[in-house]
């Protein structure tokens, strides 16, 4: 079939996890299809607004490469399907029109998809329950939390959850709002971005962090912002901190973004971290076993972005080389990025660390006292300065305050027996390994 082989030809054209997840979700609507209009079923709005925004120019070319005629092509849900009798044509024009309003998502981050833990279950109820009841009970929502901890998936997740019931959503980082507001002030077209930003039932600001000093911006954001709450529409902001630590922001804006509920996202703890990389595994069909899983979690530090970046990688590679993830291929694919972490750990760090941890003074962790919570912190100082620094034993044995390497080693033995033999000891290890390894996150 001519479809067919058009997706083929596409399918040659962008990456495997793509086309799996979107294309391949595809399905031809022959009937309501001619030589100049070509239309797909997309099984929900999501793939269907993604296929909408990336695919369908690419698409319509290589039905001409195909056919020589350049078609229109439209990607539609099967409910949006309506036949008559002397046509079928795909018609449902207020869908049509809303859905042109809408900011394209990323239709991978939903609820679903969202792995929740004790650091991020505040942000993520709060995040629900805007969804569930946008403009009522929390306006505004104002989530922050560093890099790489998954604030954009939630407001994305929200964002997708509304349009799927049928709000009109704009999604815009700070920086997109401020092009879009310098261009459209420069072609004196200031109508029609307020009428983007202001006539959408849900408004989700991403870095609200680069309002910073933006004068001009923030006059504007900020009549957008009593436009929309004045009308009971939800607006969601994300930062990487809270709105009273934004330098260089109005006071009346400060106070704006206070109004609603503010919620934090945490580091993540090492569970939540195995179970954000077993989920990604899962959606995207990479096979990793659990030695793997809890080295990348161990060893790759807070940032989920880099992570999930780091197993697409790795299985990016694998495939290319037509190798099985072993744990020794892991571990060599990703040396580089691990020793990036670890290059800048000092001695100090660690005792550092491990003190405000355990609750044990950096004095005592050096000191010859034998009390057993004492002995456990340094042991785990030891562990930790050898597996993560290049220090030797005998400058470890001094640093440690120890009589010689041999100590050292003892301590390594020892250690080591423990990590194999209790799991909680183990977590506990790996726990203060990642504290380490993120030190400067």
């Amino acid at each position: 079939m001519l479809a067919d082989n058009v997706l083929d030809l596409l399918k040659s054209e962008i990456s495997e996890l793509e086309y799996n997840r979107y294309i391949k979700q595809l399905k031809f609507h022959e009937k309501g299809s001619r030589s100049d209009y070509v239309v797909f079923i997309a099984p929900n709005i999501l793939i269907a607004n993604w296929v909408k925004t990336k695919y369908t120019d690419k698409i319509a070319h290589l039905f001409e490469v195909k056919t020589g005629k350049k078609p229109t092509v439209n990607i539609m849900l099967k409910d949006q399907i309506i036949t008559t009798r002397k046509k079928s044509v795909p018609i449902e024009l207020n869908e049509l029109n809303k859905s042109a309003k809408n900011t394209i998502l990323n239709p991978s981050y939903t609820f679903d998809s969202f792995v929740v833990g004790s650091s991020n279950q505040y942000a993520y109820t709060i995040a629900k329950s805007v969804a569930q009841k946008p403009g009522i009970m929390y306006n505004p929502a104002f989530i922050y939390g560093p890099t790489g901890l998954g604030k954009t998936h939630l407001i994305h997740a929200i964002g997708n959850y509304s349009q799927a019931n049928d709000k009109t959503v704009i999604y815009a980082t700070i920086e997109q709002f401020m092009n879009d507001f310098t261009y459209n002030l420069r072609n004196q077209s200031m109508e029609r971005f307020r009428e983007k930003y202001r006539s959408c039932d849900i408004l989700l600001i991403d870095d609200a962090q680069f309002l910073s000093n933006k004068i001009q911006t923030q006059e504007e954001f900020f009549h957008t912002f009593n436009e929309l709450h004045s009308a009971g529409k939800q607006i969601i902001l994300t930062s990487d901190k809270p709105p009273k630590s934004i330098n260089g922001l109005e006071d009346r804006l400060q106070s704006r973004f206070e109004w609603g509920l503010i919620a934090d996202i945490g580091l993540p703890e090492l569970e939540t971290k195995i179970a954000i990389i077993r989920k990604k595994c899962e959606l995207d069909g990479i096979d990793l076993n659990t030695d793997i899983i809890n080295y990348i979690a161990s060893n790759m530090g807070d940032n989920i972005r880099e992570i999930e970046s780091a197993i697409i990688n790795l299985n990016a590679y694998a495939s290319l080389m037509r190798q099985e993830i072993t744990f020794e291929f892991a571990k060599n694919v990703m040396k580089e990025q691990i020793k990036e972490k670890k290059e800048n750990i000092t001695l100090e760090d660690i005792i550092a660390i491990i003190s405000k941890e355990l609750n044990i003074k950096p004095s005592e962790i050096k000191s010859k006292k034998r009390s057993k919570n004492i002995v456990e912190a340094r042991r785990i100082g030891i562990y930790l300065a050898r597996t993560l620094t290049p220090n030797s034993m005998p400058a470890l044995a001094s640093f440690f305050g120890m009589k010689d390497h041999t100590a050292v080693s003892h301590n390594m033995k020892k250690i080591n027996e423990l990590i194999e033999t209790s799991e909680t000891f183990k977590l506990k290890v790996d726990e203060l390994k990642n504290r380490v390894l993120t030190k400067d996150e």
